[in-house]
């Protein structure tokens, strides 16, 4: 995880790393960019990093 300039936390996305063969080419894109952890999961997630 990483922290943007924001101060919002940026994730990985799920289901990208096997069993590519049969996922479409323009999914395995979009899963290997990041994503924003959504606003309701934000402070729980901030809860679980060692620090901030």
């Amino acid at each position: 995880m990483k922290r943007t300039g924001s101060g919002r936390l940026k994730r990985s996305r799920a289901f990208g790393n096997h069993i590519l063969t049969k996922k479409a080419p323009k999914r395995k894109q979009r899963l290997a960019k990041g994503a924003l952890v959504d606003k309701a999961d934000q402070p729980s997630m901030e809860r679980l990093l060692p620090y901030k």
